[in-house]
């Protein structure tokens, strides 16, 4: 029961992954298109993305929870973290379900790893037209000292980093 409950969660949590790699590529498209209802759009995707893997995360801890609590093993630390604490698991299991296991929780890895270089090079691409434009405006009007308004006339941050890294996980 450990087993494919494990199995379960991680092959939910695997096809999330590559679903926000595919909302995160719209994502850029929709940056570079300037098609900012799109990119908007697409960010509540990424949102409820984000939340149904806080949700799975909750459920996989509370497994390992189970798991330790089943075995009664001393090996078994609270000190590991959530890697540690699944091969932990896994090292119990018979041969066919630790590999079968195993391979999907580096397939989640890898997907996981796709994910964050797409966030880092939409963050780059973003950093790179932000400073242009602060560049362009600083030699452009000296007088305005620096700072970018919104359409809406209020004062724009510098840092544009949030923007991103808030909607990633």
């Amino acid at each position: 029961m450990i087993y494919e409950k494990c199995r379960d969660i991680l092959l939910k949590e695997f096809e999330l992954i590559q679903n926000a790699v595919f909302v995160q590529e719209k994502i850029r498209l929709a940056v570079t298109d300037r098609e900012w209802a799109l990119f908007e759009d697409n960010l509540s995707a990424m949102n409820a993305i984000e939340n149904k893997l806080e949700t799975l995360e909750v459920e996989r801890e509370q497994l390992f929870t189970v798991f330790k609590t089943l075995v009664h093993q001393q090996g078994f630390s609270d000190n590991l973290d959530s890697k540690g604490r699944f091969y932990a698991l896994v090292s119990l299991l018979p041969e066919t379900q630790r590999n079968d296991l195993t391979s999907i929780y580096r397939s989640l890895k890898l997907e996981a790893i796709k994910l964050k270089m797409a966030n880092n090079a939409l963050l780059t691409y973003l950093n790179g037209i932000k400073s242009t434009l602060r560049d362009f405006f600083d030699l452009a009007f000296i007088e305005r000292g620096g700072k970018m308004y919104t359409k809406d006339g209020t004062h724009f941050s510098h840092d544009m980093s949030s923007m991103v890294l808030n909607r990633s996980f």
